[in-house]
């Protein structure tokens, strides 16, 4: 599934729910199906900076993986509800990419389900700051391709 077919499958997925509630209570749920990071990545270095809740948030290159050679792999956890559904999304939509279809794809996704326009300031500043560090990874991974 291309970048662009996972961020579709996330807005026909969201436009089933009439009501923001039932939205919330859907990313809540996928928080809960997160793969979760794990405990030895839950270091200072991987939180994500500018989130209000605790984010942490590891990636690694896979460079000799047969079916994702050359793509980035993002574990992650946050100890807020929402805030972790977040991040499951952004997993979600970018995990097992390759650094340049990270970087050069829009994820239109966000604002086409109105996500970010039914957060709070902060949560929206959070989910700007979680694209930006995984956009930073995506980066430094990019020279290894």
């Amino acid at each position: 599934m291309t970048l662009t077919q996972a961020q579709q499958e996330v807005v026909d997925e969201f436009a089933m729910f009439t009501d923001w509630q039932d939205r919330y209570e859907h990313l809540i749920e996928l928080g809960k199906d997160l793969p979760l990071i794990a405990p030895e990545k839950k270091t200072e270095e991987n939180i994500v900076r500018g989130c209000q809740s605790r984010v942490w948030l590891n990636a690694e290159y896979r460079a000799s993986t047969p079916l994702s050679a050359g793509t980035v792999h993002f574990t992650a956890d946050s100890d807020a509800m929402i805030t972790k559904g977040l991040i499951a999304l952004l997993v979600r939509v970018l995990n097992d990419r390759t650094p340049q279809e990270i970087l050069e794809t829009p994820l239109t996704f966000i604002d086409t389900i109105g996500l970010r326009e039914h957060l709070s300031p902060n949560r929206s500043n959070g989910l700007s700051a979680m694209m930006d560090q995984m956009k930073r990874y995506a980066l430094a991974y990019s020279s290894k391709t």
